[in-house]
Protein backbone atom coordinates (compact mmCIF):
# COMPACT_ATOMS: atom_id res chain seq x y z
CA UNK A 1 0.00 0.00 0.00
CA UNK A 2 1.12 3.86 -0.81
CA UNK A 3 1.81 6.03 2.01
CA UNK A 4 2.31 10.02 2.68
CA UNK A 5 4.36 11.52 4.90
CA UNK A 6 2.15 14.38 6.19
CA UNK A 7 4.13 16.94 4.99
CA UNK A 8 4.61 15.52 1.14
CA UNK A 9 3.06 13.48 -1.36
CA UNK A 10 4.49 11.28 -3.04
CA UNK A 11 2.47 7.82 -3.98
CA UNK A 12 1.19 6.39 -6.91
CA UNK A 13 -1.97 4.34 -7.33
CA UNK A 14 -3.90 2.64 -10.51
CA UNK A 15 -6.04 4.51 -13.24
CA UNK A 16 -9.44 4.79 -11.64
CA UNK A 17 -12.24 5.69 -13.54
CA UNK A 18 -15.53 7.23 -12.60
CA UNK A 19 -18.13 9.99 -13.82
CA UNK A 20 -18.28 13.33 -12.13
CA UNK A 21 -21.51 15.01 -11.41
CA UNK A 22 -22.36 18.38 -11.08
CA UNK A 23 -25.52 17.90 -8.97
CA UNK A 24 -26.01 18.64 -5.43
CA UNK A 25 -25.97 15.99 -2.42
CA UNK A 26 -28.89 14.33 -2.62
CA UNK A 27 -28.06 11.74 -0.51
CA UNK A 28 -31.60 11.38 1.25
CA UNK A 29 -34.77 12.34 2.53
CA UNK A 30 -33.76 15.34 4.53
CA UNK A 31 -36.88 15.62 7.14
CA UNK A 32 -39.00 13.46 9.34
CA UNK A 33 -43.11 13.12 8.94
CA UNK A 34 -44.92 15.38 11.88
CA UNK A 35 -46.58 12.74 13.16
CA UNK A 36 -45.27 8.79 13.23
CA UNK A 37 -46.19 6.41 10.87
CA UNK A 38 -48.46 3.48 11.70
CA UNK A 39 -45.34 1.20 10.91
CA UNK A 40 -42.67 3.67 13.19
CA UNK A 41 -45.05 3.86 15.97
CA UNK A 42 -45.42 -0.15 16.57
CA UNK A 43 -41.46 -0.08 16.72
CA UNK A 44 -41.29 3.06 18.55
CA UNK A 45 -43.09 1.82 21.26
CA UNK A 46 -41.98 -1.66 23.21
CA UNK A 47 -44.93 -2.16 25.22
CA UNK A 48 -47.16 -2.16 21.80
CA UNK A 49 -44.72 -4.36 20.19
CA UNK A 50 -44.65 -7.14 23.92
CA UNK A 51 -48.58 -7.34 23.54
CA UNK A 52 -48.64 -8.05 19.66
CA UNK A 53 -49.95 -11.07 18.42
CA UNK A 54 -47.02 -13.11 16.63
CA UNK A 55 -49.12 -12.88 13.47
CA UNK A 56 -49.29 -8.81 13.73
CA UNK A 57 -45.90 -8.77 14.66
CA UNK A 58 -44.44 -10.44 11.63
CA UNK A 59 -46.89 -8.66 9.26
CA UNK A 60 -45.79 -5.78 10.66
CA UNK A 61 -42.13 -7.17 10.17
CA UNK A 62 -42.67 -7.65 6.87
CA UNK A 63 -43.96 -4.42 6.22
CA UNK A 64 -40.85 -3.01 7.49
CA UNK A 65 -38.44 -5.03 5.25
CA UNK A 66 -40.75 -3.97 2.60
CA UNK A 67 -40.66 -0.38 3.01
CA UNK A 68 -36.54 -0.98 3.37
CA UNK A 69 -36.11 -2.50 -0.03
CA UNK A 70 -38.31 -0.02 -2.03
CA UNK A 71 -36.24 3.01 -0.27
CA UNK A 72 -39.61 4.73 1.59
CA UNK A 73 -38.51 3.44 4.60
CA UNK A 74 -34.13 4.30 5.81
CA UNK A 75 -32.26 3.07 8.75
CA UNK A 76 -30.62 6.75 8.66
CA UNK A 77 -31.27 10.00 6.85
CA UNK A 78 -29.99 13.81 6.48
CA UNK A 79 -31.11 16.47 8.07
CA UNK A 80 -31.48 20.05 6.93
CA UNK A 81 -28.72 21.01 8.96
CA UNK A 82 -26.46 17.90 6.99
CA UNK A 83 -26.39 15.80 10.22
CA UNK A 84 -27.29 12.16 9.74
CA UNK A 85 -29.53 10.73 12.16
CA UNK A 86 -30.07 7.18 12.68
CA UNK A 87 -33.97 5.77 13.04
CA UNK A 88 -34.07 3.48 16.28
CA UNK A 89 -37.47 2.55 15.62
CA UNK A 90 -36.06 0.56 11.96
CA UNK A 91 -33.05 -0.94 13.99
CA UNK A 92 -35.99 -2.49 16.68
CA UNK A 93 -37.64 -3.92 13.56
CA UNK A 94 -34.63 -5.83 11.76
CA UNK A 95 -33.61 -7.05 14.99
CA UNK A 96 -37.37 -8.05 15.64
CA UNK A 97 -37.25 -9.88 12.43
CA UNK A 98 -34.12 -12.03 13.80
CA UNK A 99 -36.03 -13.05 17.16
CA UNK A 100 -39.40 -13.86 14.94
CA UNK A 101 -37.78 -15.75 12.61
CA UNK A 102 -36.85 -19.51 12.73
CA UNK A 103 -33.30 -21.13 11.45
CA UNK A 104 -34.82 -22.58 8.45
CA UNK A 105 -32.32 -24.19 4.88
CA UNK A 106 -32.32 -22.11 2.28
CA UNK A 107 -32.49 -22.74 -1.29
CA UNK A 108 -28.75 -21.80 -2.28
CA UNK A 109 -25.92 -23.08 -4.43
CA UNK A 110 -24.27 -25.13 -2.53
CA UNK A 111 -27.00 -24.66 0.78
CA UNK A 112 -27.47 -22.05 3.26
CA UNK A 113 -28.82 -21.97 6.19
CA UNK A 114 -30.44 -18.45 7.55
CA UNK A 115 -33.14 -16.88 9.51
CA UNK A 116 -36.25 -17.44 7.92
CA UNK A 117 -37.72 -13.44 7.93
CA UNK A 118 -34.75 -12.43 6.36
CA UNK A 119 -33.07 -14.71 3.48
CA UNK A 120 -31.53 -13.44 0.42
CA UNK A 121 -33.63 -11.43 -2.07
CA UNK A 122 -34.27 -12.80 -5.24
CA UNK A 123 -34.13 -9.73 -8.00
CA UNK A 124 -35.54 -9.43 -11.49
CA UNK A 125 -35.78 -7.26 -14.46
CA UNK A 126 -38.61 -5.00 -12.53
CA UNK A 127 -36.03 -3.99 -10.09
CA UNK A 128 -33.87 -2.16 -12.39
CA UNK A 129 -30.54 -3.14 -11.35
CA UNK A 130 -27.80 -5.46 -12.75
CA UNK A 131 -25.94 -8.42 -10.52
CA UNK A 132 -23.51 -9.96 -12.19
CA UNK A 133 -23.71 -13.92 -11.31
CA UNK A 134 -20.85 -15.58 -9.29
CA UNK A 135 -21.74 -15.35 -5.52
CA UNK A 136 -23.33 -11.80 -4.77
CA UNK A 137 -26.11 -12.13 -1.67
CA UNK A 138 -28.58 -8.92 -1.06
CA UNK A 139 -30.24 -9.80 1.73
CA UNK A 140 -34.30 -8.87 2.74
CA UNK A 141 -34.60 -6.04 3.63
CA UNK A 142 -31.76 -4.38 1.51
CA UNK A 143 -32.18 -1.12 -1.28
CA UNK A 144 -30.75 -1.13 -4.38
CA UNK A 145 -31.81 1.71 -6.36
CA UNK A 146 -32.08 1.30 -10.59
CA UNK A 147 -29.35 1.52 -11.93
CA UNK A 148 -26.75 0.21 -9.94
CA UNK A 149 -24.35 -2.40 -11.18
CA UNK A 150 -23.19 -5.36 -8.25
CA UNK A 151 -19.93 -7.03 -9.53
CA UNK A 152 -19.62 -10.69 -7.33
CA UNK A 153 -18.93 -11.39 -5.10
CA UNK A 154 -20.99 -8.63 -3.10
CA UNK A 155 -22.92 -8.66 0.49
CA UNK A 156 -25.15 -6.07 1.08
CA UNK A 157 -26.86 -6.63 4.58
CA UNK A 158 -30.58 -6.12 6.17
CA UNK A 159 -31.30 -2.10 6.06
CA UNK A 160 -28.20 -1.21 3.51
CA UNK A 161 -29.40 1.34 1.08
CA UNK A 162 -27.50 1.96 -2.36
CA UNK A 163 -28.77 4.87 -4.14
CA UNK A 164 -29.15 4.98 -8.07
CA UNK A 165 -26.01 4.76 -10.44
CA UNK A 166 -24.01 3.83 -8.41
CA UNK A 167 -21.14 0.71 -8.68
CA UNK A 168 -20.56 -1.73 -6.42
CA UNK A 169 -17.85 -3.42 -7.35
CA UNK A 170 -15.80 -7.10 -6.54
CA UNK A 171 -15.71 -8.58 -2.61
CA UNK A 172 -17.71 -5.58 -1.41
CA UNK A 173 -19.77 -5.77 2.10
CA UNK A 174 -22.28 -3.12 2.31
CA UNK A 175 -22.97 -3.85 6.09
CA UNK A 176 -26.14 -3.48 8.26
CA UNK A 177 -28.04 -0.12 7.50
CA UNK A 178 -24.66 1.67 5.51
CA UNK A 179 -25.94 4.04 3.33
CA UNK A 180 -24.89 4.72 0.24
CA UNK A 181 -25.53 7.61 -2.00
CA UNK A 182 -26.45 8.00 -5.98
CA UNK A 183 -23.46 7.71 -8.35
CA UNK A 184 -20.96 6.39 -5.76
CA UNK A 185 -18.10 3.77 -6.86
CA UNK A 186 -17.41 1.50 -4.00
CA UNK A 187 -14.19 -0.16 -5.96
CA UNK A 188 -12.56 -3.59 -5.15
CA UNK A 189 -12.97 -5.14 -1.89
CA UNK A 190 -13.83 -2.01 0.12
CA UNK A 191 -15.78 -2.97 3.61
CA UNK A 192 -18.27 -0.26 4.90
CA UNK A 193 -19.00 -1.63 8.54
CA UNK A 194 -22.88 -2.42 9.73
CA UNK A 195 -24.15 -1.48 12.94
CA UNK A 196 -27.81 -2.65 14.44
CA UNK A 197 -26.72 -1.94 18.39
CA UNK A 198 -26.89 0.00 20.22
CA UNK A 199 -29.78 0.67 17.59
CA UNK A 200 -28.89 4.86 18.22
CA UNK A 201 -25.72 4.45 16.52
CA UNK A 202 -25.33 6.18 13.27
CA UNK A 203 -24.51 3.92 10.59
CA UNK A 204 -21.17 4.36 8.10
CA UNK A 205 -22.69 6.89 5.27
CA UNK A 206 -21.18 7.43 2.00
CA UNK A 207 -22.70 10.51 0.11
CA UNK A 208 -23.34 11.23 -3.48
CA UNK A 209 -20.72 10.81 -6.07
CA UNK A 210 -17.94 9.83 -4.07
CA UNK A 211 -14.67 7.94 -5.42
CA UNK A 212 -13.93 4.97 -2.52
CA UNK A 213 -10.67 3.02 -3.80
CA UNK A 214 -9.84 -0.51 -4.04
CA UNK A 215 -9.44 -2.00 -0.38
CA UNK A 216 -10.86 1.18 1.90
CA UNK A 217 -12.60 0.23 5.06
CA UNK A 218 -15.34 2.44 6.55
CA UNK A 219 -16.25 1.59 10.09
CA UNK A 220 -17.81 3.34 13.37
CA UNK A 221 -20.65 5.60 11.36
CA UNK A 222 -18.00 7.26 9.72
CA UNK A 223 -19.35 9.55 7.36
CA UNK A 224 -17.82 10.59 3.33
CA UNK A 225 -19.55 13.80 2.33
CA UNK A 226 -20.26 14.36 -1.26
CA UNK A 227 -17.95 14.46 -3.88
CA UNK A 228 -14.87 13.42 -1.97
CA UNK A 229 -12.01 10.93 -3.29
CA UNK A 230 -10.68 8.10 -1.08
CA UNK A 231 -7.58 6.88 -2.73
CA UNK A 232 -6.97 2.95 -2.29
CA UNK A 233 -6.04 1.34 1.58
CA UNK A 234 -8.06 4.54 3.04
CA UNK A 235 -9.03 2.89 6.46
CA UNK A 236 -11.05 5.27 8.70
CA UNK A 237 -13.32 5.01 12.54
CA UNK A 238 -15.07 7.19 14.38
CA UNK A 239 -11.93 8.37 16.46
CA UNK A 240 -9.28 8.42 13.02
CA UNK A 241 -7.93 11.62 12.70
CA UNK A 242 -7.86 12.61 9.06
CA UNK A 243 -5.07 15.35 8.70
CA UNK A 244 -5.68 18.39 6.30
CA UNK A 245 -2.67 19.60 4.55
CA UNK A 246 -4.65 22.37 2.33
CA UNK A 247 -7.17 23.81 5.45
CA UNK A 248 -4.32 22.96 8.11
CA UNK A 249 -6.66 21.20 10.38
CA UNK A 250 -7.97 17.99 11.77
CA UNK A 251 -11.19 16.00 10.90
CA UNK A 252 -12.49 12.75 12.47
CA UNK A 253 -15.57 10.83 12.45
CA UNK A 254 -16.21 12.79 8.63
CA UNK A 255 -14.36 12.96 5.89
CA UNK A 256 -15.46 16.64 4.30
CA UNK A 257 -17.25 17.30 0.92
CA UNK A 258 -14.78 17.28 -2.07
CA UNK A 259 -12.12 16.41 0.02
CA UNK A 260 -8.98 13.86 -1.36
CA UNK A 261 -7.79 11.59 1.00
CA UNK A 262 -4.82 9.88 0.63
CA UNK A 263 -2.83 6.80 3.10
CA UNK A 264 -0.22 8.64 5.12
CA UNK A 265 1.75 8.49 8.14
CA UNK A 266 3.50 10.52 11.18
CA UNK A 267 6.40 9.47 13.30
CA UNK A 268 5.58 7.40 16.04
CA UNK A 269 6.03 9.60 19.77
CA UNK A 270 8.74 7.83 22.19
CA UNK A 271 12.93 7.30 22.19
CA UNK A 272 11.53 3.55 21.21
CA UNK A 273 9.88 4.65 18.27
CA UNK A 274 12.30 7.02 17.18
CA UNK A 275 15.09 4.65 17.28
CA UNK A 276 13.17 1.65 15.38
CA UNK A 277 12.04 4.67 13.05
CA UNK A 278 8.32 3.48 13.84
CA UNK A 279 5.71 5.50 12.03
CA UNK A 280 2.04 5.49 12.65
CA UNK A 281 -0.58 5.38 9.72
CA UNK A 282 -2.32 8.74 9.19
CA UNK A 283 -4.92 9.68 6.27
CA UNK A 284 -3.73 12.77 4.85
CA UNK A 285 -6.32 15.41 2.80
CA UNK A 286 -3.99 16.43 -0.09
CA UNK A 287 -6.16 18.55 -1.96
CA UNK A 288 -9.90 19.62 -2.65
CA UNK A 289 -12.11 18.38 -5.63
CA UNK A 290 -13.42 21.37 -7.48
CA UNK A 291 -16.72 20.66 -9.93
CA UNK A 292 -15.10 20.61 -13.12
CA UNK A 293 -12.88 17.98 -11.83
CA UNK A 294 -13.86 13.87 -12.25
CA UNK A 295 -12.24 11.49 -9.50
CA UNK A 296 -9.93 10.12 -11.76
CA UNK A 297 -8.47 13.16 -12.44
CA UNK A 298 -8.08 14.23 -9.40
CA UNK A 299 -6.76 11.56 -7.89
CA UNK A 300 -3.70 11.38 -10.43
CA UNK A 301 -3.10 14.86 -9.58
CA UNK A 302 -2.70 14.20 -5.89
CA UNK A 303 -0.82 11.58 -5.82
CA UNK A 304 2.02 12.68 -8.06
Amino acid sequence: MSTVDASTVDVSVDDVSVDDASAPPSASPSAATPEPSPLEAFFSDAAAGATASERETIERIEELLTGLEDGSVRAATRDPSGTWRAHAWVKHGILAAFRHSETVELDWPGGAVDRSLVPARHLGLGDGVRIVPGGTSVRRGAHLAPGVVVMPPTYVNVGGHVGAGSMVDSHVLVGSCAQVGTGVHLSTAVQLGGVLEPVGARPVVVEDDVFVGAQCGLYEGVVVRSRAVLAPGVVLTAGTTIYDLVEQTEHRGEVPEGAVVVPGSRPAKGDYGTVLGLSLYAPVVVKYRDFSTDAATVLEESLR
